[in-house]
């Protein structure tokens, strides 16, 4: 599973509170890479006053002052960070369990910039002058290969300014924020927070309220000044340079969404599909759902709906608290390898639009509006793991939320409807054999075995379930001294009714001289039938609609197939958005009005379900 990044830049006053450490520490341990730049203002006040020397300042033409940094400041500008501000910080994680790695940038070239020109400020007596020594700079460039190399290798790595100048003249001071903005573009982190001493960015500074909540390229500009700029200048970048969820979040925590500007590098076309739009814009590979399923409780929220995130890290928003329940399960997660969120032509395209996030979407907007009678309960879930083997998030809902029925939410099409899927028998398999050289004579190789005992075990499987689909998806090879051996994965797609423990003795037959084989998952397809109520309310959707829908039962594996091992007698079906042959490709993207047709003809359905359920017969 991959490990998602975040890198945080946390201001000087905010670092030395102790909640911050708390708060990076909770960060880490839900498995993410944490990559902490560190304000200085502060550490250098307190350093420069411990060894008695007046800080240098300069006055711009606009009326800003700041820290001059001419050459022979330098050195003392890299001990206030040294000595004063890592040493904190370091003190500050370790007291949180964490191991931590602590640097100024410069240090072996971790970053480098370039100098910026020569500055425009005025005399003490108010004249004119050009300041050509002021050790200042941009970030350019970053040792991608160390930097990956410590984050993996420690829980936080905490990175402060100056950096390397790339011209060799010694240390370049450079703002924190745009420090962190480059790190995050070079490092294709996943998620940005600027943690500042107020509520995000203000639109009136004298009211800590008037947080901007939501902000596009060129909104923050009207509203920030003096260091405020800094900040939205460095989202502004990283938005640019990657897809990273980016806020600017305050008072001096990353805990309170409601203290947070939020950073959309696109804009959505019409305000009915803002959420759409921005829950594709936040990463969620597996794994790293707990960003999203926060920003969908605040939605939730928001609009008086009950919400609230799950131990198994699931989102669950309800409304009803009838004894009729139907639940819409959704799921948060996608595959790897996102990029950056943009409309195009009517068109979203980003990783996440059409598998799932469009139906999760759909789904959660159908919950505010839906039609509920005194009995009824609708409940929505956005599940995690969906996308990995674990499928943690709907075994969790499977043992905790029972429903009357249940729609899943995956790409059907507005004009489809699934009625089922196959199941997935998947194998681990291992062949071993001594080393050797692969010139000897009749020698056969660890990789030779397991491609000739894969080939085994799927053609006894296939014997048993011919309409199966099967892959090998995963391939490596483990030298040895003494035996070499190869892993394989070996996928079998299992049509609703397979025997699956007659597919488990097929396979485990093979087992055996230097071939260990192990079940990693069996888990049966499933079919519905048209003619239960649910899918007579779809079915009834699709007239009102002037719809001729096609019944479908698709050969992939859903959370469907986990809920149908043990709720036997619960009518399913899957509907959503989206052209499932556009999952888990570069291609992946979804149409405003395909997107608009399927989340109406999903809230007629709803409708109709309670309807239907209570007699009425609509």
């Amino acid at each position: 599973m991959t490990r998602p990044l975040y890198v945080i830049k946390v201001g000087s006053a905010t670092l030395d509170r102790e909640g911050i450490y708390k708060e990076i520490a909770d960060v880490a341990a839900r498995g993410a890479r944490v990559l902490l730049v560190a304000g200085g203002a502060t550490g250098i006040e307190r350093h420069y006053a411990a060894i008695g020397r007046p800080m240098p300042t300069l006055r711009l033409t606009n009326g800003d002052e700041v820290r001059y940094c001419p050459p022979e400041e330098m050195d003392h500008l890299v001990d206030a960070y040294e000595r004063v501000t890592l040493p904190a910080v370091e003190a500050g994680l370790r007291a949180q369990g964490l191991k931590v790695f602590t640097a100024v940038a410069a240090r072996g070239g971790l970053v480098v910039g370039r100098p910026n020109r020569p500055l425009k400020a005025l005399s003490a007596e108010g004249r004119p002058l050009v300041v050509r020594d002021h050790r200042a700079g941009v970030p350019t460039d970053t040792d991608t290969g160390t930097l990956t190399t410590l984050l993996d290798a420690y829980d936080v790595v905490c990175l402060s300014p100056p950096v390397a100048d790339r011209d060799g003249a010694g240390a370049l001071n450079v703002d924190a924020d745009v420090l962190a903005a480059v790190l995050a573009v070079a490092l294709d982190a996943d998620h940005l927070r600027l943690v500042t001493g107020t509520a995000g960015l203000l639109t009136d500074p004298s009211d800590p309220a008037a947080t901007l909540r939501d902000a596009h390229p060129g909104d923050g500009a009207r509203y920030a000044g003096g260091r405020m700029r800094q900040k939205v200048r460095a989202a502004e970048l990283a938005l640019a340079g990657c897809g990273a969820d980016v806020a600017i979040t305050g008072p001096h925590t990353m805990g309170e969404p409601s203290g947070w500007t939020r950073f959309w590098r696109t804009r959505e076309p019409a305000a009915d599909l803002a959420l759409l739009t921005r829950a594709v814009c936040v990463p969620s590979v597996s794994g790293d759902e707990a960003e999203l399923a926060a920003y969908l409780v605040a939605w939730c929220r928001e609009r008086g709906i009950e919400a609230r995130v799950d131990p198994a890290g699931n989102l669950v928003a309800s409304r009803g608290t009838g004894s009729r329940k139907l639940l819409l399960l959704g799921h948060l997660d996608t595959v790897p390898h996102r990029w950056p969120a943009e409309w195009r032509d009517g068109e979203l395209w980003g990783r996440g639009s059409v598998d799932a996030k469009g139906c999760l979407a759909a789904f959660l907007q159908v919950l505010a509006d839906a039609e509920l009678p005194e009995d009824g309960h609708l409940l929505v879930v956005g599940a995690v793991e969906e996308e990995i083997s674990s499928s943690k998030g709907a075994f969790h809902v499977r043992d905790n939320y029972a429903a009357d029925a249940v729609v899943i939410g995956e790409p059907s099409g507005s004009g489809k409807l699934t009625l089922g899927y196959f199941g997935l028998f998947k194998l681990a398999v291992t062949a071993s054999v001594a080393s050797g050289h692969s010139a000897g004579l009749d020698a056969v190789s660890a990789p030779d075995r397991l491609t000739h005992v894969l080939g085994e075990i799927r053609a006894s499987v296939l014997a048993q379930a011919p309409d199966a689909l099967s892959a090998v998806i995963d391939i490596r090879c483990e030298p040895g001294r003494e035996r070499s051996r190869a892993h394989g994965i070996l996928n079998f797609r299992v049509p609703p009714g397979a025997d699956l423990e007659a597919l488990r003795a097929a396979a485990l037959r093979h087992a055996g001289d230097g071939v260990v084989i192990e079940a990693l998952r069996a888990t049966p397809g499933h079919k519905g039938g048209r003619s239960n109520p649910l899918a007579k309310s779809f079915t009834r959707a699709f007239a009102q609609a002037g719809t001729a829908p096609r019944f479908v039962v698709k050969k992939g594996t859903s959370d469907m197939n986990t809920l149908a091992t043990t709720w036997h007698d619960v009518p399913m079906v899957a509907y959503g958005p989206g052209d499932s042959a556009l999952d888990h490709t570069d291609e992946e993207r979804i149409g405003d009005e395909e997107y608009r047709a399927a989340r109406a003809l999903l809230g007629d359905a709803v409708n109709r379900w309670f309807a239907l359920a209570d007699g009425s017969g609509r």
